[in-house]
């Protein structure tokens, strides 16, 4: 799906959000710049949870509790883990994954291990935006992107109702 501004990028965050569920393990791959934190800040205000939604790429992990009785957001930032799942131990999410939902940017090759159920989310810059920002400036914003279950967690979910109208 295309995405066309931070705003839409949100939204979409807000609609994923209705689709998760405590034990959830949701992969968000992009360069940098890519939209991976603006999305989470859109899970963050679709699950209902406390505190503003920041990359947490000093702090490797931030846990937003829920303010209802949805499930507590896990924001991982794993980008200057240079390891696998045993150097992400010491963050014990295979302890939080039950109860929460957990967001992990920079997760590939690090944590698919958490869990054989998990939402991939891809997110690229459209090819050409460059060259039409000259004529666009928002241009460069517009990302494609691309959400993938695996697992029998995600065998029946309709992931079309991501997409926007």
């Amino acid at each position: 799906m295309t995405v066309a501004t931070a705003e839409q990028m949100r939204e979409l965050g807000r609609r994923l959000a209705t689709l998760l569920r405590p034990g959830d393990l949701v992969l968000l791959t992009g360069e940098l710049g890519a939209g991976k934190t603006t999305l989470t800040r859109g899970l963050g205000e679709g699950l209902g949870v406390r505190g503003a939604v920041t990359s947490p790429t000093f702090v490797i992990a931030r846990v937003h509790p829920s303010l209802g009785d949805g499930p507590p957001l896990v924001h991982v930032d794993a980008y200057r883990l240079g390891g696998g799942l045993d150097e992400m131990e010491d963050l014990d999410l295979d302890v939080s994954l039950p109860d929460s939902v957990v967001a992990v940017e920079w997760g590939d090759g690090k944590v698919e291990e958490l869990s054989e159920d998990r939402l991939h989310v891809v997110i690229a810059r459209t090819v050409g935006a460059d060259a039409v920002a000259a004529d666009d400036p928002g241009a460069d914003d517009v990302r494609e992107v691309t959400v993938t279950g695996t697992g029998a967690r995600w065998a029946s979910v309709d992931l079309s109702v991501l997409t926007t109208d």
